[in-house]
């Protein structure tokens, strides 16, 4: 069973009331959606705040989920709307996050609950965590959600397209653009280091 089907039966499932299809979905996105979150806001609290109001959104939602696209593809939807709701109200996302002190544990890939890395091999991966976050924290909003969709997501850009209501050529531009400035980005930090 493909991962469409097998989403397509959980759906039906939880509209008919199990707990555990309801349960299999939400940890099956739980973790992209968490990170993505994280990506775009640049810190673990507004991640999960973010993470916690797209599974409130669906669970309040699925009713409404004809399955005329992929549930990944909606639940993405959520997702940017709700991160877009969650900018207007809290502008995060145009103000430069708070990444280096590397005591605080920023979570990307390491949602709450999995295994903890070997003092090293985490300090590399945070290291490597905050300077990713820092350098999308350059681009705009929309740049952002390409990028994401994109890179971290694996969406073509003809969903992407339909996911933000815009051509796949905006879509193109736009990751194009975003590439060519974090290129800059990359750049400028290997001058300075």
């Amino acid at each position: 069973m493909s991962s469409i089907d097998e989403d397509q039966a959980l759906v039906a499932a939880a509209l008919n009331g199990s707990a555990y299809a309801w349960d299999k979905l939400v940890k099956r996105y739980e973790g992209r959606i968490y990170n993505q979150g994280l990506r775009l806001t640049g810190n673990a609290t507004d991640a999960m705040d973010l993470m916690q109001e797209v599974f409130l959104g669906v669970y309040r939602n699925l009713h409404r989920f004809r399955g005329d696209a992929k549930f990944s593809s909606w639940i993405f939807r959520i997702a940017h709307n709700k991160a877009v709701d969650m900018n207007r109200r809290k502008r995060f996302i145009t103000a430069q996050p708070r990444l280096s002190n590397l005591d605080e544990d920023n979570g990307m890939d390491n949602f709450p609950g999995e295994e903890r890395f070997e003092p090293d091999a985490r300090l590399g991966e945070q290291q490597l965590n905050d300077s990713v976050l820092n350098m999308l924290s350059e681009l705009s909003l929309e740049q952002r959600w390409v990028v994401e969709l994109k890179i971290f997501q694996s969406f073509t850009f003809d969903e992407i397209a339909e996911l933000q209501d815009i051509s796949a050529n905006t879509a193109k531009t736009r990751f194009y653009s975003a590439l060519k400035k974090l290129k800059v980005v990359l750049e400028e930090d290997n001058v300075l280091s």
